[in-house]
């Protein structure tokens, strides 16, 4: 065999050995060459339009997006584009650019020399390499000429210091009044200090509704006994459902004055189900739908708990705190709660409200906005993101009324309105400037107001925690 091999080695002649090498550099050369590439696609980028405008005059408007599929690493620019006949306006149309900003999704837009009494269409863009993308369209009108409200704020209730006293107007005194819910003809005023659940009448009389002695005592409503209640709300049967923050349960008073314990063990902490094994971290917002069930703004814990009828307790909304671990903030819509990346996130819900389609509107204190869950239980930023520090300031309490507009307590010092058709308007007070002056509109002014609510002619009352008075704006409409 070994003679075989030697004998197969013999030296190539000159034609073999040249075709041999042109052979291997053709193979060389179509090993070399490949199928072109096309370039890969850039997806453009996914926006939102925000839903509420604001700052809306006869000439301007405010309004914004948010970029949802990255925090703006590669966008390129961004605003809203705004037509009064194209109805489904482009960045070829009249646009804005805003400030592309690296560490947050969110962005506003001024628009200045709009046409008085026109409308418009708005949404927002944001453009990569990959092209433009587009959020939802927004229609607002114009209004005729100036801001298209107007408002006067006088004192109905509360004397000129802190205390505790039953009677009319002046003849009142309240100690830190917060929450408030309008139900049956009368405003029920969470006074803070004092311990007590208060009523006023229209005029301005107010009572006391329960003993003003703290502890966790059930039974008759004039020997029960409550640790900082904080919001109180009603459902159709006149039973009333309080959120006892300093006890961390939620409370329940019949229509006939008796009252227990809802939900709630007492224990400062975070588990859902039914009975004692339930706990709370400073429950402090509450609402009730048409189908009796409670919605509370659980706010150490970041969340959103739903109760029903029975008393089963559920989170909707919110990343639970997990085993071993502690409450979970932040800022994101989405839905579920239970893959974290994927559920929303709350910083410090402090007021809950729901709407006649059983939508739950949040007051997110700690985001600085008003979230949205729907009744599919997807989340959704209605004003405000952390970027736009002053748009609703820092909301604390909200109120809803018959026809959904929306009523917030900015405790930065102003009382706003988000209408049914989705226009902001400040109502009174001006953001970050505290003190006790009645007047008209943004000229009032209020000392970290705590509470809201709305009577059904369209009177809005406020808790102005820190002059420890009741106050009434009458809001006209142009």
């Amino acid at each position: 065999m070994h003679h075989f091999l030697i004998h197969m080695r013999k030296p190539l002649t000159g034609t073999i050995f040249s075709t041999l090498i042109l052979l291997s550099i053709l193979i060389g050369i179509s090993g070399c060459t490949k199928t072109p590439r096309s370039p890969a696609t850039v997806a453009v980028p996914s926006v939102v339009t925000l839903n509420v405008i604001s700052s809306l005059s006869s000439t301007t408007v405010q309004s914004g997006g948010i970029n949802t599929n990255n925090n703006g690493s590669d966008i390129l620019t961004n605003g809203v584009c705004y037509s009064a006949t194209n109805q489904t306006p482009t960045i070829t149309d009249s646009k804005t650019s805003d400030a592309v900003n690296l560490t947050s999704s969110g962005f506003v837009s001024q628009l200045t020399g709009l046409t008085p009494s026109t409308t418009y269409y708005l949404r927002a863009y944001a453009t990569n390499s990959g092209g433009a993308g587009y959020g939802a369209v927004v229609k607002f009108t114009t209004n005729a000429s100036g801001t298209g409200v107007t408002s006067t704020v006088s004192t109905i209730a509360g004397g000129s210091t802190y205390g505790y006293q039953d009677g009319t107007g002046a003849g009142a005194l309240l100690s830190g009044p917060q929450a408030m819910t309008f139900y049956s003809g009368n405003v029920y005023i969470m006074d803070a200090i004092n311990n007590a659940i208060r009523t006023m009448t229209p005029a301005g009389a107010v009572s006391t509704y329960t003993n003003l002695n703290l502890g966790l005592v059930n039974g008759p409503i004039a020997s029960a006994l409550f640790y900082g209640p904080r919001s109180i709300a009603f459902d159709a049967q006149g039973n009333a459902y309080v959120a006892d923050l300093g006890n961390n349960v939620i409370r329940k008073i019949t229509a006939a004055g008796v009252v227990s314990t809802f939900a709630g063990n007492g224990t400062y902490g975070y588990v859902d189900g039914s009975g004692a094994v339930v706990e709370f971290r400073s429950p402090s917002g509450l609402a009730v739908d048409a189908s009796g069930n409670v919605y509370v703004a659980d706010r150490d814990n970041n969340l959103i708990r739903e109760i029903t009828p029975a008393g089963v307790v559920s989170t909707i909304a919110g990343y639970p705190p997990q085993v071993g671990g502690g409450p979970i903030a932040g800022y994101f819509d989405g839905s579920g709660t239970t893959v974290y990346g994927t559920a929303a996130l709350f910083n410090g819900p402090t007021s809950v409200a729901v709407d006649a389609s059983g939508n739950v509107y949040v007051a997110d204190h700690g985001n600085r906005s008003i979230r949205m869950i729907s009744s599919a239980g997807v989340v959704t930023t209605v004003a405000g993101t952390p970027v736009q520090k002053y748009l609703v300031g820092s909301p604390v309490a909200i109120s809803i009324d018959a026809t959904g507009n929306l009523f917030i307590a900015d405790e930065s010092g102003r009382i706003l309105e988000i209408t049914a058709a989705k226009v902001l308007y400040t109502l009174a007070g001006t953001v970050n400037q505290s003190g006790y002056l009645n007047g008209a509109g943004t000229a009032a002014l209020f000392n970290d107001p705590q509470g809201v609510c709305v009577d059904t002619q369209g009177n809005v009352y406020v808790g102005d925690f820190n002059n420890n008075v009741i106050r009434k704006i009458v809001v006209k409409f142009q």
